[in-house]
Formats: structure tokens, sequence, C-alpha cells
């Protein structure tokens, strides 16, 4: 009774306080009379646009940009809430404080507790990779003219930016030494943690900025942000661009201090876009240095991320499938485009001749179209010339249907929503509704562990339970009994996950199995006695995103306008060629159904047609499976060397070395269809002397 008693004299003495005090926003300055005294504060445009303010007792909150701060006495700041958005809104109805955020027409709200003039955030903060949100508290104290510096800080003493400003203008090093540890003394998000410890490392604090990595680490991980998730470049620029920093410190010479932040990425971005090429660029310079042990166990890292990815052909293995099918397409394509003109110079003369009775070549198309489509040039091929070319139309539409997957798989692996570095809240869960995932397990096993990573067990576990007997699934429901306290359940189930997918991570760490791994290594060092959580690896993000080549495939023949719509990371050009090959395809199969039109002996191998035949290796060879393959072999050594003219580049493959190689295998084809051909000409004079000739390719 005396404690309930005690409370509600606090309560009296707090709403009696607040309500003689009177707080009001005009324009950017906030006045205050009341609790705490009479102060007023400008508010300088830097900080973004203000909502508010709201009174608690002598604490006065306002929206300033993506935070809410709390002020006290003289227009202090004393907390900080930071937020995901644009504060657009604040709240204290019903005796709970909310703030609203907007960004990119995503609207979250979230409760604060205000705490001694503290704030806290009471539910999980996922933020966005937009820099307009995570570089705000630098791009304040980047705005203060220097000749305010020392009032702002004293103004927003929680701001370290301000802070390591002043810092860097103190003359007596132990003054500058207290600003950076009052720099390093406040909470801050992960990639304000980050951007700290870069210019704390510019202005020769190498401690101070490990610590702030440090930092980062513990903060990230708190947040959901997990090693097993890809960053794209993009969200990583957005979390302090470590990587960038890490290439200009190493084109600096400063070697050690990028070993340092490359440390940071191998724990907490291990699988971000363009590492590959970065680990190896800094084992080279390990190399340089007669590091070779060093550089070798980076380079063994590296291997290691290469399970789960596409093909396992590591981080930026995409790109070699991309490039892969696009020099396969542009094989067929020129093997196709050789094989047709061949045919249509040596039917041209008997075409014109058959037509000219039917009114001529073009117009014969209106008068007679039935007895027309009986000589295009096609009809005067042999059965198995029709079928290689039918052969190459389709697989020139396989090909370009696989630039067209990986198009769309590096889109949809690239989005917010799965290339952020973790799942869940407001701003994620939108960005997923804009990607059309496959039903299944893979893409319940997205959703689900959005939703437990918010907190939102109930719906996990339905969604988990719909995914079954999924391995991942199986784990993460193992996961939600451990921690509401049925540890039989939990390793009953941790066993089932491992047993179905033994080679899987997570079950294998929470059973206590110790794997190696930097998922595991990250779990023991940052979420000490916590179970592990299975994400999906790269295979089964790009299954739940777009699916396989079949799809993609099945796709374009059920909605063939779709290919024109660029939106979903295809390209139109790309749309129009598959859109012609399915026709030219479809035209070439229906040909199988046309009877031959004879071929006049003394047309069957006009001028025309022998230098072609001369000039595209294996075009005037059809009729042997022979001259197809040196016809396909031919446009793949030529598309090989395209890179040569400047006009095309396959960046994902390694060309250049082989190009030597590739001028020799040419000539080689060359030479061996020139004696093809001179034997196909003696053959056919051989014949047309005996009077024998039946078929003049035969």
């Amino acid at each position: 009774m005396r404690r309930a008693a005690l409370l509600a004299a606090l309560l009296g003495a707090l709403l009696g306080s607040a309500a003689g005090a009177t707080t009001a926003l005009d324009g950017r300055t906030l006045r205050h009379e009341g609790a705490g005294g009479a102060w007023q504060r400008t508010l300088p445009d830097a900080l973004g646009p203000l909502s508010g303010p709201l009174e608690l007792g002598s604490t006065v909150l306002v929206g300033a940009g993506s935070v809410v701060y709390a002020l006290g006495p003289g227009g202090v700041a004393t907390g900080r809430a930071d937020l995901p958005g644009v504060v657009n809104s604040l709240d204290a109805s019903g005796d709970v404080v909310t703030a609203s955020t907007l960004l990119g027409g995503v609207t979250e709200r979230f409760t604060l507790n205000v705490q001694g003039g503290a704030l806290r955030v009471q539910e999980r903060v996922v933020f966005p990779p937009d820099p307009v949100v995570t570089g705000w508290l630098a791009s304040v104290a980047d705005q203060v003219p220097a000749a305010q510096l020392r009032a702002a800080a004293q103004q927003d003493p929680l701001n370290p930016f301000l802070t390591l400003r002043l810092a860097q203008t103190e003359g007596e090093p132990a003054g500058a030494l207290s600003r950076v540890r009052q720099a390093l003394s406040g909470p801050l998000p992960f990639p304000a943690w980050v951007q700290l410890a870069e210019r704390l490392d510019g202005a020769g604090f190498p401690a101070a900025a490990d610590l702030a990595l440090a930092q980062a680490q513990e903060d990230a991980a708190a947040r959901g942000v997990d090693p097993a998730l890809p960053v794209s470049r993009a969200a990583l620029g957005a979390y302090g661009n470590p990587s960038g920093y890490v290439g200009t410190l190493l084109a600096q010479g400063r070697v050690d201090r990028a070993g340092a932040w490359m440390t940071y990425l191998r724990y907490l971005h291990p699988r971000f876009e363009g590492g590959g090429a970065l680990y190896e660029r800094y084992a080279r310079t390990l190399d340089a240095q007669g590091r070779e042990g060093e550089a070798d166990e980076w380079r063994q890292f590296a291997r290691t991320l290469r399970t789960g990815t596409l093909y396992n052909l590591g981080l930026e293995g995409l790109g070699a499938v991309r490039d892969a099918a696009r020099l396969a397409s542009l094989a067929l394509g020129l093997s196709l485009l050789a094989a047709l003109l061949t045919l249509a110079v040596r039917a041209f003369a008997a075409q014109g001749e058959d037509t000219r009775a039917l009114g001529g070549r073009y117009r014969s198309w209106l008068r007679r179209p039935l007895a027309r489509a009986r000589r295009v040039f096609i009809a005067y091929a042999s059965l198995s010339e029709r079928l290689t070319v039918t052969l190459l139309a389709a697989a020139l539409l396989g090909t370009l249907g696989g630039v067209q997957w990986a198009n769309l798989t590096g889109a949809a692996l690239r989005s917010p929503a799965l290339s952020s570095g973790t799942f869940g809240g407001g701003w994620w869960n939108a960005q997923l509704e804009r990607l059309t995932l496959r039903p299944g397990a893979d893409a319940a096993l997205l959703t689900a562990l959005g939703a437990q990573l918010d907190g939102d067990d109930t719906r996990a576990r339905t969604l988990y339970t719909a995914a079954l007997p999924d391995a991942c699934a199986r784990n993460n429901l193992g996961v939600i009994a451990q921690l509401r306290g049925d540890l039989p359940q939990a390793r009953d189930l941790f066993r089932s996950a491992l047993a179905t997918q033994p080679d899987l991570l997570a079950p294998a760490f929470n059973l206590g199995l110790q794997p190696a791994a930097p998922e595991a290594a990250f779990q023991r060092t940052l979420r000490p006695e916590q179970p592990r959580l299975c994400y999906p690896d790269q295979r089964r993000l790009t299954r739940a995103a777009t699916g396989d080549l079949s799809v993609t495939l099945r796709g374009a023949l059920s909605d063939p306008l779709a290919l024109l719509d660029p939106s979903a990371g295809g390209s139109a050009r790309l749309g129009l060629a598959l859109l012609g090959v399915t026709g030219l395809g479809a035209l070439l199969l229906l040909s199988l159904l046309l009877p031959r039109t004879p071929l006049p002996p003394e047309r069957s191998r006009p001028a025309g047609f022998r230098l072609l035949g001369l000039l595209l290796p294996g075009a005037a060879l059809l009729d042997s499976p022979w001259g197809g393959v040196l016809l396909v072999a031919w446009g793949v050594t030529l598309a090989a060397l395209a890179p040569l003219s400047g006009l095309v580049a396959f960046a994902g493959l390694p060309l250049a070395a082989g190009q030597a190689a590739l001028l020799a295998a040419l000539g080689g084809i060359y030479g061996v269809n020139t004696l093809a051909f001179v034997l196909a000409e003696l053959r056919h004079a051989r014949r047309a002397g005996r009077g024998r000739l039946d078929d003049p390719l035969a």
C-alpha cells in the first residue's frame, strides 16, 4: 500500500508539473516554459523536418529527421532514438509514447520508453540501406560551421561526429583523447559506428577506430544482421562503405589498418557484393609483403564462401553464368545466321524461277500464298539440314533464356529484401512484397524468418510448419522451442534437421558440434548462449525469387509480352530477341513438315554458295552431322574472340589469357573446312560426270 501511495504521489507531481509547462515550436525555434526552467533553442536546417514537440514532465521530445531527441534543461539533448525513417509524428495517447516514421511510402510505428531523459525503442529497429537514414548523424555534424561547432556540441553531446570534430581542434593530446573517449561512450546504430570508425582512423586514432568497429559488430548482431546473408554493394555503402575504405587503405599502403577492416567484414559481412575481388586484392598485397601464409588463409576463406552459391562458383558466380550464356547465345546466333544465309543463297536462283509463274518472288505471297509457302528457301533444304537449323534455333532460345534468367536472378538477389544483411522490419516486408516469390518452402522460410526476427513467434511457427519437412524450418522451430524453455523438443528438432541435411550448419551448431564457419564464429562471439537460426543460402534465395531456367522459359511462353517489361530486371532488347527467336524456331519446326522442293543439279552449288561455304565453316556441309559440329565450333571461337573488337565484353570469363589459342583454333577450323569443302566439290564433280547426281548434297 505504501508503494502504491508513493507511486500515486509521483504520478500526481508529474501531471501537475506537466500541466504547468508549455512547449511550442515556432518555425525552427523550440520554446519551453515550465519544469526545468524556461529555454529556447533554434534547431538548424541540417536536422531536417521537425515533428512534435511532446512534453513528458521536464523532458521534451522532438522529432528531427530520422531521430527523436529527448531534450532536458536548456534544450540540451539527453537521449536520442535512431529510427529507420523520417519521423512525421509523435503521440502520447494512452500513456504510451509512439513515433511514426515514413520512408519510401512505408510507414512504421515504434514505442518509445523514456527513462530519466534517456530514450529507448521498444521494438526491433531494422535500418534500411538508405544513406539518408544511416548517414544522418554524420551529415548533421558536417553541416555545422566551424564557428558554431563548440556550441552545437554542447547542445547535442550525443552526436559523436560533432565531438570528434572538436577533438581534432584540441591543441592538447590529453584533451583530444578525452573528446575521443566521449565520442565512443554513447549508443549508436552500427552504420554510424562504421562511419565514426573511418573518421577516427583518418584522424589518427586507430585503437579508437578498432573499438568503434567492435561496437558496430555488437549493435549489428543485436539488430539481427547475420553473416550468412548477402549484402549488396549499395547496402554496404549505406552501412558505412567499409569495403570502399579498405580499397583506400590498400591504395595508401596501410596494410595493417586494412587488415583490421577486412576482419570486420569477415565477421559481419563476408558475403558482400564484390567480395571475391577484394579478398584476392588483399591476398596479393600480403603476398607482396612476404606474408604468404596469411594470403593463403584469406584465399582459403574466400573459397569456403562458395558453398551454397549458384553452382558453387563463388560470390560472383552469377556473373560467370550470365557471361557464359551470353557467349553461347552469340555463338549460336552466328551459327544459325550463317546456316540460314547459306541455304538462302543456294536456293535463291531456283526459287526465283519457280515463283515466276506464280507472280514473282514477292507478289506470289499475295496471289497464291499456299503455293508460295512451299517454295520458301528452307523448302529446298534436305530434312537433315532443316533439323540442324531447327536445333540451332532451339539451343539459341535456351541460351537467351539463360541470359534472361541470369538478369532476373541478379536483380532479385540484389533487391533490398534479399541483400540487406538481415530480414524483418516494416520496410523489409514492404520490399519483400514487391518480389513475386514462388510458393514453397523457400518462400515460407523467408517470411517466417522475418516474423521470427521481429519477435512474432506465433506467425513464424505457422509458416515454418507449412514448410515442413524442410530442414531449415525444423531447425528454426527448434530455436523457438529452446527459447520458450522446451529443450528436449528443441534438440529433437535439431537432430531431425541435421539428419535430413547433414551439411547444414545451424543444427550442428545448436547440438554443440562446433562447426568451422564464419557464421559459427560470429554466433559464438556476438550471440553467446543463443541458438543459431538457419538462413537460406543463395540457391534457396534464387529458387524463392525466380526459380530455375525452366520457370523463366515457361513464363516467356505463357506471357510473351512480359519479356518487354524491364521492371523485373530483364532487358527489353533481350525480350525482343527472345520473341524473335521463338517465332523463328516455330517456323523452322513447321518447315520439317514441308515436302522438299526439288533443286536442279545445275543450281545445287552456285558460286555464292561455294563462297559462303569457304567463308563460313560448316555452313555448306549441313547434310553431314560433322558440318553442324564445325559450324558451332566456328561460332564459339568467333564469339570468344569478339571482345577483341571492343563491342562485346565477357567480364566474368577468363578469355583474355587464351586469345592466342583461340586464334590458332580458328585457323584450324578454317583448315578443316577447306579440306572438307574440296572433298565435297570433288565428290560433286565425280557424280556429275557419271550422271548419277540424285541429290547434289548427298
